[in-house]
Parts: structure tokens; sequence; C-alpha cells
């Protein structure tokens, strides 16, 4: 049923309409934040990545960071487990260059599709007039994948400088140890989304602006713990689940090798933020300080679920047409391969909130209005590596 409102938007021309839109769901987000120190926390870089979209104005961006850098200059081995996961890491270090980069990479062949081609579903389209002639349809498909891939990359880099950070912050000594190596598994995963990108896809888009958002976040906040709940457990949870869900549908073989490695690489980095976290927010903070941080990371949770609205894409293809932004949104809602793909992104961030004490009885209900209630019961970080999630996604794809 229509609303008044409605009825006065559906008169402007589109271009207005969309800008409405992009405004109005700009303050649903706002709206959403009851928090307080949540708001004050996240509202300056809401205002420049949502409001005036600085990721979008040139190809480079400045962030203030401030945080101390923490020394010891006992050099204890005070985190066993962290000093084990040093040990992996080390093992577990890979080449970009020993990637099979000959192998011939054609966006286009829907036999050997890049990502899955029900991303957007045909018969969604059509029931809103919305027609794809000839190779229309795996050219947009090809959009999708590109504009995937670079929201990974953008985000990769974000993980480079973050981890940089926490690495300088992190208060075990241990967790240094780790942390580099980190910093150098994000260089590579930049390396090897860039080259992929632009070798064998040929295009790349802007970074979305909740993920600018986020990013500005995390880079800005003085916070050690608040860097590792950002970007070890939400940005790089939900990357694990995005890279598996790719990994798993996939046809395309330098990709596949690709993702197997990064996969193994980040399950490493969320098993570390659940160890330099939980006993901290466990026992380090006050109750006040753990709701804020329950409060901030279901905001982030929203934010990171609400970004895969490929509004990057919609600007290329639509913006200016008779396709509203709105119904590129629907587009994007309802098509399979696009549920699948946020579904997926979820099994690996919700579980590793509970593992570290964020899922308390106070939130848990605003997880369930939001339908991740689903996720409670997951494995989290410590409970598989991986090499056997890697096992067992070949397993259920089989």
């Amino acid at each position: 049923m229509n609303t008044p409102l409605d009825s006065i938007r559906n008169i402007l021309p589109v271009h207005v309409r969309n800008r409405v839109d992009g405004l109005m769901e700009a303050a649903d987000i706002f709206a959403s934040m009851k928090s307080p120190s949540v708001m004050r926390a996240i509202a300056p870089s809401a205002v420049r990545g949502l409001l005036f979209s600085a990721g979008k104005h040139s190809d480079t961006s400045d962030m203030p960071a401030s945080h101390s850098a923490h020394f010891n200059w006992a050099y204890p081995h005070d985190h066993p487990e962290m000093l084990e996961l040093y040990e992996r890491a080390k093992l577990g270090q890979w080449n970009g260059s020993d990637l099979p980069w000959h192998t011939s990479v054609d966006p286009l062949n829907a036999e050997i599709p890049v990502a899955p081609i029900d991303l957007i579903d045909l018969n969604v389209a059509k029931s809103m007039g919305i027609k794809f002639e000839g190779k229309e349809h795996m050219r947009m498909v090809h959009s999708m994948a590109s504009w995937m891939l670079s929201q990974f990359l953008h985000g990769e880099q974000g993980a480079l400088l973050a981890s940089a950070q926490v690495t300088e912050s992190v208060k075990f000594y241990d967790g240094k140890l780790y942390g580099a190596t980190q910093v150098m598994d994000e260089a590579r995963h930049v390396e090897v989304f860039q080259r992929y990108i632009t070798e064998k896809l040929g295009k790349m888009y802007h970074i979305n602006d909740n993920l600018f958002v986020i990013i500005d976040a995390l880079m800005t906040d003085s916070r050690w713990d608040l860097k590792f709940l950002g970007m070890q457990i939400m940005v790089e949870g939900l990357a694990l689940g995005a890279f598996g869900f790719l990994y798993q549908s996939t046809k395309e073989p330098l990709l596949k090798e690709l993702l197997k490695y990064v996969i193994q690489d980040e399950a490493r980095h969320v098993h570390y933020g659940v160890l330099a976290l939980k006993e901290h927010i466990n026992y380090g903070i006050s109750k006040s300080e753990r709701n804020e941080r329950e409060d901030w990371a279901y905001e982030v949770a929203l934010l990171m679920r609400n970004r895969f609205m490929a509004y990057e894409v919609y600007e290329e293809w639509y913006d200016g047409t008779s396709v509203t932004r709105s119904q590129w949104r629907e587009l994007i809602m309802n098509s399979p391969g696009m549920q699948r793909f946020r579904k997926t992104m979820f099994t690996r961030l919700v579980p590793n909130i509970r593992e570290i004490g964020l899922l308390s009885d106070r939130i848990r209900p605003h997880y369930e209005q939001a339908g991740l209630g689903i996720y409670f019961a997951g494995q989290a970080a410590p409970e598989v590596t991986g090499e056997q999630m890697v096992t067992e996604l070949d397993r259920e794809s089989a």
C-alpha cells in the first residue's frame, strides 16, 4: 500500500528519486543506531562515507589514525595459542606469483562462469520490467563478479592497514609476532585480487560507501580492541564467508585456486581476533563498555549486510534510465545468488561474535529480528581451520 510520501516520490524524475532514496537509506542507518556511544563512534565516518561518498571523490583517501603503539622490552612469550598460530602462519606462507596466471579467463563464458549466473536472476528481472538481450545477462554477471571482487580488494587494503595498526597496539608480544604475518598475508591478498581484477576481468569498481564507512571508522578509532573487533571479527569474518561462497560457486580454476589460499589465511586472522578479544571482552572491560561493543558489533553487522546492494553496478548500467535505485535494490534482494551470498557471509561472523562474549541475552533479540539468529550455533574460528573449511566446501559442492 502506497503512502502519501510514496505517491509524491513516484512523480519525481528518476534521478531525483534515486537521490531521495539514497538519503533515506542513510537516514535509516542513522536512525537504527540506538546506542549514543555507537552513534558518536560511527557517525563522523557515516557522514563522510554515506552522505558525501568520500571514497569515490578520488583514487586516494587520507584517514587520520590515532592509537597507542605498545612496546614490551621483556619480549615474553605471553600467549601460547598465539605463538602456535604464529608457527602455523609461517608454514602457511605462499607466493601469489606462483598461481597459474597463464590461465585464460573469459568472464562472458556461461560454461565456465566466474560467479554464479543467478547473482542477477532473469525471472526476477523480467517481473520488474528489466530485460537482458543476447549476451547482456553474462555481461551483467561479469559486472557483478567484478564489483564483488573489487569490494574484496578494497576490504583487503583496509585489512592491510588496520592489521599494521593492530600489530602496533596489541598487548600480547606473541600477538605482535603473529600480527606481522597477517600484514604480509593482507599485502599478498591485495596483490592477487588486484592482479586478477585487472588482468582477467578488466573492470574495477570504486569502494562501496558502506564499506568505506567501516574502514574509516576502524582506522580513525584510537581503541585497540575496537580495531580488533571491527577488522579481525567483523570484516575478516564476513570476508571469510564471502570467499567461501565464491570458492564453492565459481567454475573458473584460477579464481578457485586463489580463493583456496586466501581462505586458509583468513581463517587464521579470525582465529587471532577471537584469541585476542575473548579474555579482554569478558574480564578486561566494564559492563557498560561491553554493552557498547555489543551494540557496535551489531550496527556494523547491519552495515555489512546492507553494503551488498551493488549500487556501483546500478550507476554504471541504469543511472539516468527508467530503472530506479529502489527497483535495483529489489532485484538484488530477490536474486537467488545474492540471497545465498548474504546468507553464507554470516555463517562465519555471528559464531565468532558469540565466542568472544558479545552475544548476550540483551542483544540476541536484535540479531533475531534482523534474521541473523539462525547463525547463533555455528562453528567459531577456534573450532575449524582454513584447511578444514576448504575440505568442507569441496565436499558440499561435489
